[in-house]
């Protein structure tokens, strides 16, 4: 093989690593610290974008308190970037 063909090729991963794996392990390495933080009393927005306050937490699940009652939820529908965004606002 040609060696600017190598060095291309090994190029073509670097920028693919960089640009598009790397950014996605960090985020998902910040929403798994944001969920194993949580506690009561804080505010959440869920991925559909409904908003409440953390009233009990469970091993996989949260109820949820909103204007309208309470709401049982899963972990994994909670929106870490948008929660986080709300409770800058404070």
């Amino acid at each position: 093989m040609n060696p600017t063909l190598i060095i291309q090729l090994v190029l073509m991963i670097g920028v693919f690593y960089f640009l598009i794996i790397m950014p996605k392990n960090k985020k998902i390495k910040l929403e798994k610290t944001f969920l194993a933080n949580l506690k009561a009393g804080d505010k959440i927005v869920t991925v559909a974008g409904i908003h409440g306050k953390v009233a009990e937490i469970a091993e996989t699940t949260i109820v949820m308190e909103t204007m309208s009652g309470k709401l049982k939820i899963e972990k994994s529908s909670i929106s870490a970037e948008m929660s986080v965004k709300l409770n800058e606002k404070k």
